[in-house]
């Protein structure tokens, strides 16, 4: 398995981090100001006025996969979304930010060639975002087959009906597209043949953004979660993506990408949370002594260096995976690092929070949003329990049927006397016993 970084995605990466010196960091207290005040029903100037310094720079739309020009795989891309992950300005910047990133890819994959000229060639460009609607209130939405919502088809259209929240970004006025998922055929007996994705312009009649949804206090930033209610809302019946019951179907082909982008971000935040530990750690006296000296700072940052360099490892061969052998084969890694990343993260910030003192507890150092967005992310396409379960199904299943003993794989670790010892409730064989070799 060959997981180092190729010549190109190193070229982009040095060019990233130019870029993130020169206009990113800069002007990132600029970024939360302008969230505070303007809230998350407007457009931050400066979002708009460091876009077009980013598609000049040719950082733009690097998410994009290999088959489409210029892309990149999910092992070349790793590394620079790590980057961008150090900030929370970042990724919109260089148009790489969630929902619009696996929006894009959801169309590019599965939408028909009007759909894609309608709306991805306006998300690619920057000029409008979208919205992702599938949680749901009145159910417990980490099971997505409970999702009751409804999408019937009457004509040549569907009439949408249901409740939508943590429907990020749509309070944005940039908002033009929402992918909304549904029941098509709620009798079907496979209750995964139930659901559909449906393309809906935020513009139709009876579509009605309630209200923004603050994450742990903070409006827009990290996540402009809102809640939405459609009510008879009419759409073409071509609006619909792939067809009627593959609503599963595509959300596993989105998901698979969106959550490993996830993790990648917050390995660069990790990162960066980390250097500010440090740098505070080494400016700060308790006790007659730096804080950097004292033995539990000295620990946390140890036990902090040794988890983010774990969850990039793993990262990175979850992208290795999914490149080579394809998402599917790779769900297992994927599942992993989605849970591996964001409490990993958490964990980091929280110690930071406590180098940095009661000062940590506001958004003065960058900490409060950090742990708001790690802490979201540990439910966010998935709680950690789901992807616990999967991961446990999976390696269940892959001992089924299976004796090393006899297949090959070389002997079993207990020698048969010792297996039986085992099951009389001894630690070792009876003295009685007789070791082969």
């Amino acid at each position: 398995m060959n997981i180092s970084q190729s010549a190109k995605s190193a070229e982009l990466a040095v060019r990233i981090r130019a870029f993130m010196a020169e206009h990113i960091y800069p002007n990132e207290r600029r970024y939360y100001q302008e969230a505070e005040r303007h809230g998350p029903w407007a457009v931050h100037p400066v979002v708009e006025e460091l876009k077009p310094l980013a598609r000049a720079s040719g950082l733009w739309n690097l998410f994009l996969p290999p088959h489409v020009s210029g892309g990149l795989t999910n092992l070349e891309y790793a590394p620079l979304c790590e980057i961008m992950g150090r900030s929370h300005l970042a990724p919109e910047v260089f148009n790489c930010s969630a929902p619009d990133t696996g929006n894009m890819e959801t169309i590019l994959r599965y939408g028909t060639e009007a759909q894609k000229e309608q709306w991805l060639k306006p998300l690619l460009a920057g000029d409008i975002r979208s919205s992702f609607a599938m949680t749901e209130p009145d159910v417990a939405s980490s099971d997505a087959t409970n999702i009751a919502s409804s999408i019937v088809r009457s004509g040549n259209d569907y009439v949408i009906n249901g409740r939508k929240w943590y429907t990020t970004g749509a309070t944005d006025p940039r908002c033009k597209i929402i992918i909304f998922m549904g029941q098509t055929d709620a009798d079907n007996p496979d209750r995964h043949r139930r659901q559909s994705m449906v393309l809906v312009p935020k513009d139709t009649p009876g579509v009605r953004v309630i209200r923004s949804l603050p994450v742990l206090g903070f409006y827009g930033v990290p996540d402009r979660a809102s809640e939405v209610t459609f009510t008879d809302v009419r759409v073409p019946a071509t609006n619909i993506l792939l067809g009627e019951g593959r609503g599963f179907d595509i959300a596993q082909g989105r998901l698979g990408p969106g959550r490993i982008h996830h993790c990648m971000r917050l390995i660069g935040l990790s990162e960066r949370v980390l250097e500010r530990m440090c740098r505070r750690a080494e400016k700060r006296f308790a006790f007659g002594r730096k804080v950097s000296e004292q033995t539990v700072t000295l620990e946390r940052i140890a036990e902090a260096r040794i988890m983010i360099e774990q969850a990039r490892l793993l990262t990175l061969k979850a992208a290795y995976m999914m490149d080579t052998v394809g998402n599917k084969v790779a769900r297992q890694e994927i599942a992993m690092i989605k849970v591996v990343a964001p409490n990993m993260a958490q964990t980091i910030v929280d110690w930071a929070i406590q180098v940095f003192g009661g000062g940590g507890t506001s958004n003065d150092h960058f900490l409060a949003a950090a742990l708001a967005t790690t802490r979201l992310l540990r439910l966010a396409d998935g709680p950690d329990e789901v992807h616990r379960n999967q991961i446990g199904r999976l390696e269940i299943r892959s001992y089924q049927n299976t004796d090393p003993s006899r297949t090959g794989g070389g002997a079993d670790p207990l020698m048969p006397e010792e297996a039986e010892a085992w099951g009389a409730g001894g630690l070792w064989p009876a003295p009685s016993a007789k070791r082969k070799g």
